[in-house]
């Protein structure tokens, strides 16, 4: 520009920074403004290469803008130099007023900082002023114009198209475009925050403005169930108003749920679990009665509603139909412990329902009629689930801290009768049962895998037979089977082994042809102070014992 004359050039770049401060004014964004900014810098100041850093609220700097250099943009833009490295680019090398250059020679030591940054090549300069690929020049801008102020970013030019280092005008009219750069990006910054508090604010006045109807459509319509129901006092939980969803999930008319409260439709097992979540930000899982009576899973959550700032309060119901959801855990729960060809709880859950009985401690008595009163009636929720007593299981262990720990005292323990020798005091235990079926082998190896899996599900349907409701058959693996029956003496669990044995060695048809297979049994006795593997292992050893004591021909019906 300073090659011709003096008056001519500096009209033209007056007319140029016009030109690109105005059109800093007409960016409709903060993205728009910076990327002016850096576009302002190469249309009309006189540079090829130009980048807009911007301080971050950590303090870093970023590259937000870059102009004339498609390929240098891709790789810097979004990078991220440290404040402490930029805070030495700005006090190094030359200061041109609010300017810093950094002249080749001195900026070799930046080539290694994490300030983001590209490379130019070109030859050495060959006269004093001529612009050398390795200068740099940046022009700081803070937010109140003057270099006093809170720095908020950095502008960074290269390479200027006459090849010269810029003269007096030329880092004056840099200086200014810089000055008025920073004013349109700290206003694009409060026009974006002006302009994110009157959408919160028109939100909020929305909000305020929403009318009875608008909230009518949004419950009445919603796909899923939705009620509003009573908070607090003598009526809490009566519904006041459902939606056509809720209604046709329940199969009942809006006008009938009227007259209803939560407590009425919820199953008389989920309750407990009702009132507990009947209160702000409540949730639950809970089953509903439909007017057919039968029960559906749904998905509860509340939250309270007040119609003023003291007004009546009300909740707010979301219902959601998990039926198919429950169905599908129920599967996938049924399969992890049970096996998939007998439906038999597999050894997993053998082992769990086992040890529900079993606690770290021995025992050495028979349990008293106070202490066995005392397990029942004062410590609900110690049966595991499906272990009711009512289905020949006792309680199980809760709360326990170690072999010689608290919590002991409403233990029912497991106790086994006195041994053979011993006189029979009418002691009941529970007794395992290790069923080893004998010839399987060799119908697998014969017939096929296909009449094997055939056998085995017929064993394990005789075996459920042969036993109580409250009794456990379990397939441990292979051709083993696992009876848990609880309340038996000596007596009792050698007349079962005999019963299932005897209810095994009939043939088998498979594909029109008949087999048989014969069985061997061990009976081991439960016990706190044993775990599920001690008490499985001795019935084991038992059954061996059992089926080395008896001739190899009377081992298999045939």
């Amino acid at each position: 520009m300073e090659t011709e004359s003096e008056p001519y050039v500096r009209l033209a770049t007056l007319r140029q920074l016009h030109q690109v401060v105005a059109d800093l004014n007409t960016a409709r964004s903060l993205a728009d403004t910076l990327q002016t900014v850096a576009d302002g810098v190469v249309n009309g100041l006189g540079y090829e290469l130009a980048c807009v850093n911007l301080v971050r609220p950590d303090g870093d700097l970023v590259v937000a803008a870059f102009a004339g250099n498609p390929a240098a943009e891709a790789l810097i833009t979004g990078r991220v130099g440290s404040r402490e490295s930029w805070e030495r680019r700005l006090t190094m090398g030359e200061a041109w007023g609010a300017l810093r250059f950094i002249p080749y020679s001195e900026g070799w030591v930046l080539d290694e900082d994490d300030v983001p940054q590209w490379y130019t090549e070109g030859p050495e300069p060959r006269f004093e002023d001529e612009w050398h690929p390795s200068d740099r020049l940046f022009a700081p801008m803070y937010a109140t114009g003057a270099s006093g102020g809170e720095l908020i970013g950095v502008i960074s030019v290269d390479r200027p198209r006459n090849g010269r280092r810029p003269g007096a005008w030329g880092r004056e009219a840099l200086q200014m475009y810089a000055f008025q750069a920073a004013i349109a990006i700290s206003n694009a910054r409060l026009r974006a925050n002006m302009q994110r508090a009157l959408v919160r604010l028109e939100r909020e006045q929305q909000a305020l403005r929403a009318s009875e109807e608008s909230f009518r459509q949004a419950f009445e319509y919603a796909p899923s169930g939705m009620a509003i129901a009573e908070m607090g006092g003598d009526q809490h939980g009566r519904i006041l108003r459902t939606n056509d969803a809720l209604c046709r999930l329940l199969g009942r008319p809006a006008s009938a749920m009227r007259r209803y409260s939560f407590s009425d439709l919820v199953h008389p097992e989920d309750i407990g679990t009702l009132l507990r979540t009947s209160a702000e930000g409540g949730r639950a899982e809970l089953r509903f009665g439909r007017r057919d009576g039968t029960y559906v899973w749904v998905s509860l959550r509340n939250s309270v509603v007040a119609d003023a700032a003291d007004g009546p309060r009300f909740l707010l119901t979301h219902v959601e139909d998990i039926e198919e959801r429950k169905r599908r855990e129920l599967q996938l729960a049924h399969r992890a412990s049970h096996d998939s060809l007998t439906g038999l709880p597999n050894s997993a859950e053998l082992r769990a329902r086992l040890s529900a009985r079993l606690c770290r401690r021995p025992h050495a008595g028979q349990p008293s009629t106070v202490d066995s009163l005392d397990a029942a009636y004062d410590n609900s929720g110690l049966y595991a689930p499906g272990h009711a007593p009512g289905n020949g299981h006792g309680p199980v262990m809760g709360g326990h801290t170690g072999m010689h720990g608290e919590g002991y005292d409403h233990h029912v323990h497991t106790v086994a009768p006195p041994e053979e020798a011993d006189p029979d005091d009418g002691t009941k235990g529970l007794a395992v049962l290790f069923c080893d079926l004998d010839g399987f082998k060799s119908i697998n190896d014969r017939f096929g895998h296909h009449t094997g899996d055939a056998v085995l599900i017929e064993v394990a349907r005789r075996l459920t037979n042969g036993v109580r409701d409250g009794d456990t058959v379990a397939r441990l693996g292979g051709d083993e089977f696992v009876v848990l029956a609880d309340g038996l003496g000596r007596a009792d669990a050698q007349d079962l082994a005999v019963r299932l044995r005897n209810a095994i060695i009939p043939p088998i048809r498979v594909d029109g042809r008949a087999v048989r297979v014969g069985a061997s049994f061990g009976i081991g006795w439960a016990h706190c102070g044993m775990s599920a593997d001690e008490v499985l292992h001795s019935a084991d050893q038992r059954m061996y014992i059992e089926k080395r004591s008896r001739a190899k021909q009377h081992r298999r019906a045939g």
